[in-house]
């Protein structure tokens, strides 16, 4: 049945003015709502420390965002974006970031019809040389489009984002990227270039926030899940079984793992996207049991059949595995979507922000907490709290 929900009664009344065009002074000064037991109540997030469980852990994602938007010119003058989502050749996150000269990512293009062939580039200024950065598209699809980019700097692809590229805010900020967004649309943690869009929960905390956290008996540990454009995307058609989740690669660490056998204590998962990470480990187990190697978790896995494995016979088969071949980390990638019905298997807490109206996101807090996301949202429209990417939490 979980196919057939309405992303309709998903739906809540956002004004435009609630939404936070711009983050805060200071990370931690965003208001906190605390939802336990059916009860709601204000603080502050500089206090969430006091309001999590001592002896629990807390998993953060730890990606980083790049600078995914670049803006090149036709020869005709005609302004052409360019949206890098994820490496194509190499395929490799790592990889593709140290290359140089040339390089294809998968990308979504601003301005599309202006640019139906040929090539299109932009000057630069490197250490006093002009340079140049060239892009051909080599394959169309759809929506994504498969660009090679070529440049003559002695710079590799990574470095190449970091002079000429811009951090891709979400569209529903309405503006431009501003010098602010370099700093504060990245978390404080953020370590593994690969997002092209931040993991949002994580913008409040600063060094006193895990400070105290950690002081108060708190295990930290993080995970990578590289954030694709997918999240922006609405779910446009009724019927939630007719919208498409986008794969997003995932690295989790052996040392996770074998802290996660542990099930004394409680896990506190940072963001929607570690909910993700975590929960799909469970799936990934199935694989290692019954397919003897993990594999990527499908979209509607969690709910085409009863799954007779306990949580620890999955997270030991993915031990197991990764311990035979002398691995350190599981690299794999999801498509999971969480929606009401869903059976959380690792995750027993949420820090998280605003989502927005008919959203896969809002279906994952509605997994999470019931029909009760809808007084949640009522609270805080009716208290002043600041919604999505730079709101409040």
């Amino acid at each position: 049945m979980e196919r057939y929900i309405d992303i309709n009664t998903f739906d809540y009344p956002l004004p435009d003015e609630r939404i936070a065009k711009f983050p805060l002074e200071n990370r931690s000064d965003s208001k906190l709502l605390v939802y336990r037991n059916g009860d709601i109540q204000q603080s502050r997030f500089g206090s969430l420390a006091e309001e999590l469980p001592s002896g629990s852990m807390l998993v953060f994602n730890n990606t980083k965002v790049i600078r995914a938007r670049v803006i090149m010119h036709k020869p005709s003058g005609a302004r052409i974006e360019v949206f890098c989502l994820e490496p194509h050749r190499p395929a490799d996150y790592e990889r593709a970031f140290a290359v140089r000269e040339e390089a294809e990512w998968s990308c979504i293009v601003g301005n599309l019809k202006k640019w139906k062939e040929g090539t299109i580039s932009i000057e630069f200024d490197h250490e006093g040389v002009e340079r140049q950065l060239t892009a051909e598209i080599v394959e169309r699809g759809e929506r994504e489009h498969i660009v090679r980019f070529r440049w003559d700097a002695p710079l590799t692809f990574g470095q190449l984002l970091e002079h000429l590229g811009r951090i891709p805010i979400p569209p529903y900020l309405n503006r431009d990227t501003e010098a602010i967004d370099l700093e504060r649309y990245q978390t404080l943690y953020a370590r593994f270039r690969g997002s092209v869009a931040a993991p949002t929960a994580g913008l409040h905390f600063t060094e006193s926030v895990l400070a105290a956290v950690r002081e108060n008996g708190i295990d930290t540990e993080t995970v990578c899940l590289h954030v694709g454009a997918g999240t922006f995307l609405p779910v446009k058609s009724s019927l939630v079984s007719e919208h498409t989740m986008h794969r997003e690669p995932f690295v989790v660490t052996l040392s996770l793992l074998e802290k996660l056998l542990d099930r004394g204590r409680k896990v506190i998962a940072v963001g929607t996207t570690s909910v993700r990470t975590l929960e799909s480990l469970y799936y990934v187990g199935v694989k290692c049991i019954e397919g003897g190697c993990p594999s990527d978790v499908n979209q509607w896995e969690p709910y085409e059949r009863e799954y007779g494995y306990s949580l620890e016979e999955s997270l030991e088969a993915i031990v197991k595995y990764l311990k035979d071949n002398g691995l350190d980390e599981l690299k794999v990638g999801t498509r999971i979507i969480i929606v009401p019905g869903y059976r959380f298997r690792i995750v027993d807490v949420l820090v998280t922000n605003f989502h927005q109206p008919q959203s896969t996101l809002l279906l994952l807090i509605s997994a999470f907490v019931g029909g009760d996301w809808h007084r949640i949202y009522d609270y805080a429209l009716a208290n002043d709290f600041r919604f999505l990417s730079y709101g409040d939490s």
